[in-house]
């Protein structure tokens, strides 16, 4: 008798365009089962996924507990926290409250996500940050984007810290870096498109096991430095 395999489910935050849509459209062609999560859903984002919950504004206590309310104990098998924000900042125009909103959005939402989640994820679960290079210290050869690289490093040491924390559970955490990728936040002047940086994000988190956990990679496979 042949044996069923199970469907495989992925949440996708921020999945409404972008890259968060690539990689919801990439997951359904791999028969994953789809939940996109974002604050305003798109007609693409419904045709690939299998559930949308919108209204979700990740740095809101409330909005991501409405989240785990919507999900009704449903299993996870992979969460990728894709949503992010980018701001410029200079040197002499430093503004602050932008600072703090990219670190509301790419740090402390991501954080928050996994921990109202984890309840949610076994043994064998996986958790993706998409994060940047530009988190990266040692790579920083250009300055400026205080706040977005602030935040991408602090989400890098988060993932760092939940990987080692959630080991002995059995779930291993990846921060990748997509590439640098043709979407509305960088006004579609990137050199690769959101279709090729969810197949390189893909295969990055096929070859996620126990023993990489914790690691910083680009979507082409390679280390990138802290």
């Amino acid at each position: 008798m042949e044996k069923t395999v199970k469907q495989q489910t992925v949440l996708i935050t921020g999945a409404n365009r972008g890259v968060g849509l690539a990689l919801a459209a990439h997951y359904r062609d791999e028969d994953w089962q789809v939940i996109g999560v974002c604050r305003q859903s798109s007609e693409e984002l419904k045709r690939v996924a299998d559930r949308v919950i919108e209204g979700i504004d990740v740095t809101k206590p409330e909005d991501v507990e409405r989240l785990v309310q919507a999900l009704d104990s449903q299993k996870l098998d992979l969460l990728i926290n894709n949503a992010g924000l980018l701001r410029d900042e200079s040197l002499g125009h430093l503004d602050f409250d932008s600072i703090r909103e990219q670190m509301e959005i790419n740090a402390y939402a991501p954080l928050r996500v996994c921990e109202a989640l984890l309840p949610l994820m076994q043994d064998g679960s996986k958790i993706a940050n998409i994060t940047s290079r530009m988190g990266s210290i040692a790579d920083n050869d250009s300055g400026g984007r205080y706040g977005y690289r602030a935040s991408k490093a602090a989400l890098n040491a988060f993932g760092k810290s939940l990987a080692m924390d959630l080991k002995p559970r059995g779930i291993a955490v990846a921060q990748i870096h997509p590439g640098y990728v043709k979407t509305r936040m960088v006004n579609f002047g990137g050199m690769i498109s959101p279709q090729e940086a969810a197949t390189g994000i893909a295969a990055c988190i096929k070859t996620l096991t126990q023993e990489n956990s914790g690691g910083f990679w680009h979507s082409n496979g390679e280390s990138l430095p802290w």
